[in-house]
Parts: structure tokens; sequence; C-alpha cells
């Protein structure tokens, strides 16, 4: 049986005991690990696996003993409880074997678990587990986080007082990061505000947030902006070393400025236009970028878009030779430079 994203979120929480099965596949192995962890921690709970009602096998060691799965199901446990029968990497190749327990699974029988990566829809294993009565098949996606999953998220790390401010924080952070890296920055939130019992803030969010080549880009654009044309060079060279490409530091910095421009631009300025935007700014960034757009006329901001393109238009010449990331630092030490007048 198929379950779309919410019901297989609902069946992960709280687990179907007449289930034989479960699949759950996605090209995020993280993100499969995740899920399984939840799902069998709820099917055996918290003590399972050290009361050894958990057994555990590959799908290389259930290739070479075709009757380790079975034997797994019917196999009665030394302590009292439901049991899971976990099989991890599976391919298609054992969706026979994999079949043959589910036909044979019985109530009160371990639950099967098989996890995959990325499957088609014309996968065998997919096919089986969409077409079992007794058993259900989860695809997950590459999908931001959802906003049900973020809160289980919090749940779990211990954060019950979150501010409305900090959730839409948190909802643009799980955009950005893969549910691993979101779940780690929760657990740092969750240290950080231990025996803190004001609720979480977008600025507190902020500093937990991991650094990344974005957060750098970002970092770049705000030294632009503010017209820091030392602290440029540094800034380039950490890029540099991380493999951004030229062209794509003029891409993002023309967004960056035809934000500031957008709020410039605004009827009744930047202050009110702040509030207008789609996606919304939130926290310290927010507030960055509304006294940069301050400091910024319009006339000023048009002048900066111009040299963005011109830039970008230099690399794309077929007769360019100067180092592309030269011309681009050179650029952006104009931009520096026009922000102060």
């Amino acid at each position: 049986m198929k379950l779309n994203a919410r019901d297989a979120n609902a069946f992960f929480a709280r687990p179907d005991p007449n289930a034989a099965g479960l699949l759950i596949c996605g090209e995020d192995t993280m993100r499969v690990a995740m899920k399984r962890q939840e799902v069998i921690a709820n099917m055996i709970g918290p003590q399972g696996e050290e009361e050894m009602r958990l057994t555990r096998m590959t799908g290389a060691e259930l290739r070479k003993d075709a009757a380790m799965l079975l034997d797994a199901v019917k196999a009665q446990g030394f302590f009292p409880g439901p049991r899971a029968a976990l099989v991890e990497e599976a391919t298609d190749g054992l969706a026979k074997t994999i079949g043959t327990a589910l036909t044979e699974w019985r109530e009160g029988d371990a639950q099967i678990v098989v996890t995959a990566g990325q499957l088609t829809a014309k996968s065998a294993l997919r096919k089986l587990f969409d077409a079992a009565p007794n058993a259900y098949c989860a695809a997950l996606y590459n999908d931001p986080m959802g906003r049900a999953e973020i809160e289980a998220e919090l749940k779990r790390a211990g954060l019950a007082e979150v501010s409305r401010d900090a959730m839409a924080a948190l909802e643009g952070l799980a955009r950005s990061l893969t549910p691993g890296d979101f779940r780690q920055t929760l657990e740092k939130v969750s240290l950080y505000k231990l025996e803190d019992p004001e609720p979480l803030t977008p600025d507190e969010v902020d500093l937990m947030a991991p650094a990344s080549i974005e957060a750098e880009m970002d970092e770049v654009f705000h030294v632009l902006a503010e017209g820091r044309s030392g602290d440029i060079a540094p800034v380039m060279q950490r890029l540099m070393a991380q493999g951004v490409a030229p062209v794509t530091l003029l891409i993002m910095g023309a967004r960056h400025f035809r934000v500031l421009y957008t709020l410039a631009a605004s009827p009744g300025g930047p202050a009110q236009g702040i509030g207008r935007l789609r996606p919304p700014l939130w926290g310290a960034r927010r507030d960055r970028m509304l006294r940069q757009a301050q400091n910024w006329s319009v006339d000023r901001l048009e002048a900066a878009l111009d040299v963005f393109m011109e830039t970008d238009l230099t690399l794309r010449s077929a007769g360019q030779r100067a180092p592309a990331m030269a011309l681009v630092e050179r650029a952006f030490v104009r931009l520096a430079y026009m922000a102060r007048r």
C-alpha cells in the first residue's frame, strides 16, 4: 500500500501493529536512515534493541542466506514485546525473498522494515509493497522539510518555546539544509537554550545555523553593500578555495542588490518595503539589509546592477582573457566604493 508524505509521517510516528512490513526508499540516505530509526523506535520501544527484539541484516547477507529473514520474522524472543526484522540496502533482486516473508507473516511475528535507495515506480520491490494488502511503501523525496516534520524535530530536541519569527527562521533553514544537518543544528540550539526559559528567537537560530558556502557568499555581498572594501579579499580567497564559480558570485550578488533596489524604490521607503518582501527576511539579516537599503539611493543601486551586468557580459565574451575571478573582485571593489558616496 502506497503512503503519501502526510500518511507516511503519521505511520512513522505511530506504526500500525497489524502491518506485516514497511519499505522506506529514497535518494537521500540520511533521510531514509532517520525515518527508519524513528519507525523502528516506535515499533519496538526505546529498549527494544537492548532487549534483542530487533534483528538486523543487510541485503547482501540476505542474498547469501534467503531463509534469514523468515527465520527472524518467526523467531521467538527471550524478552516479551513487539519485534522487528530490518533489511538494509535492499535491491529488486530480493523482492521474491521478501515477498515470501510478507506472505508467511502472521499476527505476533516480527514486523519487517526494508530500506533501499531510490527506486523507480516499476521497481519490483516497490510493486511488491504497493500491492501487498498488509504492507506499506514510503518513498522519500528530496523536498524541503514540512511544518509537521519541523515540529516533530523540535519536540525531539526538547524545544517547546519557539517564537513565531523563530519558527519562520527555522522553516527557512530547513529549506537549505538536509534533514540530518537540520537535526544536528536543533541539537546545538537545544544545548544553547538549556535551562533558558525564554522563547527561541530568530537571532539565536542564525547564531546556531551551520556555516556554508551560501553563508560565505551572503557575507561578501554584505561587505559590498556596506562599503567595506578592505574585507573583500579575505572572503574572496575563502570562496575561491571552496570552488565557487565567478559567474555564480555575479548572479547571487545581483540578486542581493535587486532586493536592496526593491526596498529603496518602495513607496514609503525601505522601512515600509521590507514588510512586503516575499519571501520575507527575518532576524539579524532583515535588520542588516534594511540598514544597507537606507544607505543606498535608487540611482546608485541602478548603477550597481549595471556593474553586475557589464561584468557578467565581459566574463561571457569570447575575447576575454583576464582571470575571471580577478574581474569579479575588481567589480566588487568598485561596488564597495560606490557604497561610500
